[in-house]
């Protein structure tokens, strides 16, 4: 797994440090077969200045997880890292494979990726 980082973090090392010891448990208790092709934390100003601002995303096609940084605490961005490899472990289950609507509103719109969220904030963020 490549870590990209396209942020301006001063302790990016103990976030990687933490990675080297936290992806290993999440594989085995989430049990996906492959990492994610890699992490990028992302700076991103105007992200980090919005109320609701995006705290992070995972992309089927490229297995890649961003995780916005800006602002944000360790153990917050930490917390999205978990909640994306679950989207990874669906993704391995095939359940991105039906071509769906991923804009704004996504989960609220379509039941299936309700499920998927739901699934993530249950088993990513507990």
């Amino acid at each position: 797994m490549k870590i990209i980082n396209n942020s301006q973090l001063e302790n990016i090392q103990e976030i990687q440090d933490l990675l080297k010891e936290f992806c290993p448990f999440a594989k085995e208790k989430m049990g996906f077969s492959e990492y994610p092709s890699n992490i990028t934390f992302q700076h991103d100003d105007e992200n980090a200045a919005k109320l609701l601002g995006k705290t992070a995303h995972y992309d089927p096609q490229s297995r890649g997880i961003t995780v916005y940084v800006t602002n944000r605490h360790p153990k917050d961005i930490m917390r999205s890292i978990s909640h994306e490899l679950v989207h990874h472990v669906q993704n391995e289950r095939g359940e991105f494979d039906e071509k769906r609507d991923m804009g704004e509103g996504y989960a609220q719109r379509d039941e299936h990726l309700n499920q998927m969220e739901k699934e993530a904030y249950t088993e990513g963020n507990m």
